[in-house]
């Protein structure tokens, strides 16, 4: 099993590993997870696509950034089973160039819906973000991802409009800074 990333009150967020693909994908084979997910959604085509992700996730891992399972702990110990994903990453523009910009982000099995852990251990991917000296950080959501848009409120991240700057499709932006650094930010994206 991976070392934590980092733990919540009720989540402990570590690596994806390739013991973790059969629940990996069944969040991912999903289309009401993955229709949010890109400029051109789709679901998980096997179990052995997520055998890459894992490779391609592990080797997106630096410093305080990546793409970590999330899972929640159980009464007498750790359940083991991951039941979606946290990220803090770089943001890529419209061309996929690495930007200054990170972007928190959480994709939940159905199941998981409604417990609040896409807002935990998106808070927790925040704090490690602040502990790493980030300022400000991003959410992107797809239009009509309501439920996405409740957890950007609950992180307390304001709206700084739609833009298409982000992953080349049209997104809603929201931006929250560092506690330390919390007040006005700009309103826009220029």
């Amino acid at each position: 099993m991976a070392a934590n990333v980092f733990g919540t009150e009720r989540l402990d967020v570590r690596p994806w590993t390739h013991e973790d693909v059969e629940p990996m994908y069944d969040i991912y084979r999903r289309w009401e997870v993955s229709r949010w997910l890109g400029a051109d959604p789709k679901v998980a085509a096997s179990v052995d696509e997520m055998h890459r992700t894992v490779d391609r996730w592990a080797a997106l891992a630096t410093g305080a950034f990546g793409i970590w399972a999330v899972v929640p702990r159980i009464a007498g110990g750790l359940d083991g089973v991951p039941v979606g994903t946290v990220l803090l990453v770089p943001l890529q523009d419209g061309a996929g160039a690495r930007l200054t910009e990170v972007e928190v982000g959480w994709h939940l099995h159905p199941d998981a819906w409604g417990h609040g852990y896409a807002s935990e251990a998106a808070q927790g991917a925040l704090d490690r973000g602040w502990s790493a000296g980030l300022t400000e950080v991003y959410a992107v959501v797809l239009p009509g991802n309501d439920p996405s848009v409740a957890v950007t409120r609950r992180l307390g991240m304001a709206s700084v409009g739609r833009s298409d700057r982000f992953y080349g499709i049209e997104m809603d932006v929201f931006r929250v800074g560092a506690p330390a650094v919390r007040g006005p930010l700009t309103d826009s994206l220029d």
